[in-house]
């Protein structure tokens, strides 16, 4: 587990009497303080702020059965107003630093996989149901017997994968490293080079993150990507770096906006047919949909949760998370929030792993996060100004951190050894952590069968695992269901 990245005394818990803040949300019993949790909140919007661009560009670049688009300028409400409400429940009712926005996956899988077969709100209908089944399998209990059923290992493994996928999502979304259909599939810059002004602000913003981490300088993170920000404005202001194509700078370009207020239209919300979608294509393909929707939700937000606990010290000794009922509770509420105001299912965000980076430990840091997601209802604009190459380095730094937890792996059994490594690398490799967390669960009741001991996994990972090998032949049950 990463250390706390200060060690000044206005980070030092007080030993006098305890604030209204301090009580409800614990601060020192967390060994944190206000400054530190806002500093974790500032940050991690920072490392996420990007899904208020990227998401209306998923969802807005498809069409829907009858070929409507869904309005951009809407979008980027319906989104920044969802990650807000959902992020500020969480840290007042899960007391932990996890922000949640409109899940990357997850809306490809709506704008893909749902929108071509049925209209935009029947689409939305199914996010809402999705919302509701996991709520339900929150509330009672089912969710939760399966985190805990889950072995110690296994969450060490999945937060060891996280801190890997997010590194490799800071790699490519800053274009320090690309994809190729040909071989090799992942290379360095362009063409093996880094010869573009969008890595130089990459390279340097992770160096600055670097030394000031090491360093201990307090808010090491939050003052790299404000710096790397100011360079990057400056760079683009004389090199005129083109929007799109190689060596661009990605779907945020670092320029100073001609107005910096927008009023919010908040024309999407509420615009939702629950059922439409099993009348408009078929009951077999929306439940298709939505098995891919519910169990994509489940496990992406289980993984990252158990993720981000294990690093910032909140799982104790028996792999547990303190208040995790209210988490899966306000998780799935926020998915079908998400639905409600078209911009997708809402789910934990991995990038809150930049905020714990920073020292954020309770759900105060939630609350300047969704502040500042609320503050952009009305400054859209500036959303475009803090480009990947700036916010990237954080999840690099941070995904170093995680991989810490490696150390409590035992490698030498390889009924843990085996599982815990197809865990970890199933997560960048496939760019998912439901693969990730998938193929772990299953090797591990695997290994367990063929050595004769089918009784230590316990019947619930029996289950788990046979949900998961449907998961990952989803395409042959669509074709012997003809379901296209």
């Amino acid at each position: 587990m990463s250390q706390p990245t200060t060690a000044t005394a206005e980070d030092t818990p007080p030993g006098g009497p305890r604030g209204p803040l301090d009580r409800f949300f614990d601060l020192t019993g967390r060994g944190s303080t206000v400054p530190r949790e806002l500093r974790g909140g500032v940050t991690t919007f920072m490392a996420m702020a990007y899904i208020i661009l990227l998401n209306p560009i998923i969802l807005g670049g498809a069409k829907d059965i009858n070929g409507a688009a869904l309005s951009i300028p809407q979008l980027t409400t319906m989104t920044a107003l969802s990650a807000a409400v959902t992020t500020i429940v969480m840290g007042l009712a899960g007391n932990v630093p996890m922000a949640l926005a409109s899940g990357l996956g997850i809306n490809a899988v709506v704008a893909f996989q749902a929108a071509p077969q049925m209209t935009w709100p029947q689409a939305m209908g199914l996010v809402v149901i999705e919302g509701v089944i996991i709520v339900l399998l929150a509330v009672s209990g089912v969710r939760q017997l399966i985190m805990d059923a889950i072995p110690l290992a296994l969450k060490h493994a999945i937060a060891v994968g996280i801190g890997c996928f997010i590194a490799l999502v800071g790699l490519v979304d800053s274009g320090f490293v690309t994809s190729s259909a040909a071989s090799p599939p992942l290379a360095l810059g362009i063409g093996g080079k880094l010869s573009t002004w969008p890595t130089l602000v990459f390279a340097v913003a992770l160096i600055l993150m670097i030394v000031l981490y090491v360093r201990r300088v307090p808010g090491a993170i939050l003052i790299s990507i404000l710096a790397a920000t100011v360079l990057a404005v400056v760079i683009q202001s004389n090199a005129k770096i083109p929007a799109r194509g190689p060596g661009s700078w990605g779907v945020v370009t670092p320029e100073l906006p001609d107005k910096y207020f927008a009023m919010p239209d908040f024309g999407l919300f509420g615009n939702v047919d629950l059922f439409g979608g099993f009348g408009k294509a078929g009951v077999i393909t929306a439940l298709v949909v939505l098995f891919t929707l519910v169990l994509s939700g489940f496990f992406d937000a289980m993984g990252t949760i158990l993720g981000i606990s294990d690093e910032a010290g909140l799982v104790d000794d028996k792999g547990r998370v303190p208040n995790l009922g209210r988490i899966l509770s306000v998780d799935g509420l926020s998915a079908a929030f998400g639905g409600l105001t078209s911009s997708s299912a809402n789910t934990v965000f991995v990038e809150s792993a930049a905020g714990v980076g920073e020292g954020a430990r309770t759900g105060l840091a939630n609350i300047a996060t969704g502040a500042l997601f609320a503050v952009t209802l009305f400054l859209t604009p500036l959303a475009g100004v803090v480009p990947a190459q700036a916010a990237a380095p954080a999840l690099v730094v941070v995904g170093a951190l995680m991989m810490a937890q490696v150390a409590k792996l035992d490698w030498d059994d390889l009924d843990i050894a085996i599982p815990a490594f197809l865990t970890i690398v199933f997560m960048p490799f496939t760019y998912s952590i439901t693969n990730g967390v998938g193929a772990g669960i299953v090797a591990y009741t695997l290994i367990k069968v063929v050595r004769g001991r089918a009784r230590e996994a316990g019947w619930l990972l029996w289950i788990v695992s046979i949900v998961f090998l449907l998961y990952f032949g989803l395409n042959v049950v669509e074709e012997v269901l003809g379901v296209k």
